[in-house]
């Protein structure tokens, strides 16, 4: 029997990769968005969710929920309306879709919910972060990150079983940080920032694509997992490795955290700090990484 899984925030980065890759498994997929999409192949439901409405049928028959949806943390300065976007984007979202099954009286298999290495904090130095950690960021983006979990895990009172799966810098020739990057590398501009010493915690798009697949299938994996690769690296070794990938010279004075203040406001905090992130829970479970090294996985990009 046909397994059917909905997707939130279907069309965007991982979205786009997660539903093909689920299509060729079998999968019947469907999106849910607040606009038709006629180009992602994939039939698109449409919701509203201030207006707290769902299109007839978005969640007939659906086995899985997998969500992604949420505004771009980084595309913007957080003003106190950017703030409530941000939020409202990841919870009200959630809170709408839990609403709905309740009043159908719908269980599903399993809800899988993106969330954010950044609940750990904006700089936990090279202090090694795992998902038993219970002290928690403060911040923003952890304390936002800590009700999109939440928002998560009601899903249990419909009977699914729920993953979160703490996304890092998710690593993608089609979008991402890496297509803001590159450009820059390509004039010869890049640097770090601050110190360059923050931690990047990083995953190769195909391999998180590949862990939100298992999620799906593999019923012993349950509450909370690091999406990110095994060698998490500092902002400096990162762009070093990048420029090389470019055969671009890395040269450039790292650039001062004041600056990016003054230009992005509380967002600068995001930048500039950075988290050390352990993959040993998602490893134990059977999870085998293609990309486990920053040089390969860039490599492997820009041969595509």
């Amino acid at each position: 029997m046909t397994k059917n899984v909905l997707i939130t925030g279907g069309s965007g980065l991982l979205g786009a990769g997660l539903s093909d890759l689920l299509a060729e498994k079998g999968y019947r997929v469907t999106h849910l968005s607040r606009y038709k999409n006629n180009r992602s192949g994939f039939k698109t439901f449409i919701w509203d969710i201030a207006d707290h409405k769902i299109e007839e049928g978005a969640l007939d028959g659906v086995s899985h929920i997998i969500h992604l949806a949420g505004a771009g943390i980084a595309d913007q300065k957080w003003s106190a309306k950017r703030k409530q976007i941000l939020t409202s984007s990841r919870i009200d979202s959630a809170n709408l879709i839990f609403r709905q099954l309740k009043s159908r009286n719908q269980k599903i298999e399993s809800f899988i919910s993106a969330s954010a290495i950044g609940i750990y904090g904006f700089d936990t130095g090279g202090i090694l972060q795992s998902e038993d950690r219970t002290q928690l960021g403060d911040d923003f983006l952890a304390t936002l990150t800590k009700k999109w979990e939440a928002a998560a895990d009601q899903f249990e009172e419909t009977g699914a079983r729920v993953v979160k799966l703490r996304i890092g810098m998710a690593l993608s020739n089609h979008g991402g940080i890496l297509s803001k990057l590159i450009p820059l590398a390509n004039l010869g501009l890049s640097s770090a920032f601050g110190t360059g010493d923050q931690y990047i915690s990083w995953i190769h798009i195909d391999d998180l694509v590949r862990m939100f697949v298992q999620a799906i299938e593999s019923e012993q994996l349950a509450e909370t997992y690091n999406a990110v690769a095994p060698n998490p690296v500092t902002q400096k070794d990162f762009l070093k490795s990048l420029n090389k990938t470019l055969n671009k010279p890395y040269f450039l004075p790292n650039t001062p955290k004041f600056v990016l203040k003054l230009v992005l406001g509380e967002l600068a905090s995001a930048i500039t700090g950075g988290n050390k992130v352990s993959s040993k829970k998602i490893e134990e479970t059977g999870f085998d990484f293609q990309f486990r090294k920053i040089d390969d996985s860039l490599n492997d990009l820009f041969r595509k």
